[in-house]
């Protein structure tokens, strides 16, 4: 039996975050977002070098600052230009529980031109996170119209 290069239930990206703390943002995740935790690597200190936890069928890896490494936080650089997304049966649902978690509302959750309901929570250690179910399925065409007319209103 050969090696599969890509891991069995691994997808072909896999987010790679560094956090402040990584043992709460594990829990953090796991009552934000129903994360599982798939594994954890701590060195002999206890400080987490690496762990994965699984979002419903997708694995995010994490780490602990080890500025040493470059590995550093957004809460050590001001903020990240990354975000992560996740689809989820109920956006409403998951998104109060993030804010239950300890996020902060970066975007209300709400319908979106483009067919999904969405809203943006930031997590306690800086990352930004949209959560969103896909409610509606337009076409290409649909999605440029709703585009326009929202940029029209948005210009008046």
């Amino acid at each position: 039996m050969s090696v599969q290069p890509i891991p069995a239930g691994y997808h072909s990206v896999t987010p790679y975050i560094i956090v402040d703390d990584a043992q709460a943002a594990i829990e953090c995740y796991k009552n934000a977002f129903g994360a599982t935790e798939v594994i954890r690597l701590a060195a002999p200190d206890g400080t987490i070098v690496h762990a994965e936890v699984k979002v419903g069928d997708s694995h995010v890896m994490l780490a602990g600052e080890h500025p040493e490494f470059g590995a550093i936080s957004p809460k050590t650089l001001g903020g990240s230009p990354v975000s992560l997304m996740i689809y989820c049966e109920d956006a409403d649902a998951m998104f109060q529980q993030a804010l239950s978690a300890g996020g902060r509302e970066k975007r209300p959750i709400q319908d979106q031109f483009y067919g999904d309901r969405s809203g943006i929570v930031e997590d306690p250690f800086g990352h930004s996170w949209s959560i969103a179910t896909h409610v509606e399925d337009l076409t290409q065409e649909e999605i440029d119209s709703r585009f326009a007319q929202m940029i029209k209103q948005a210009t008046q």
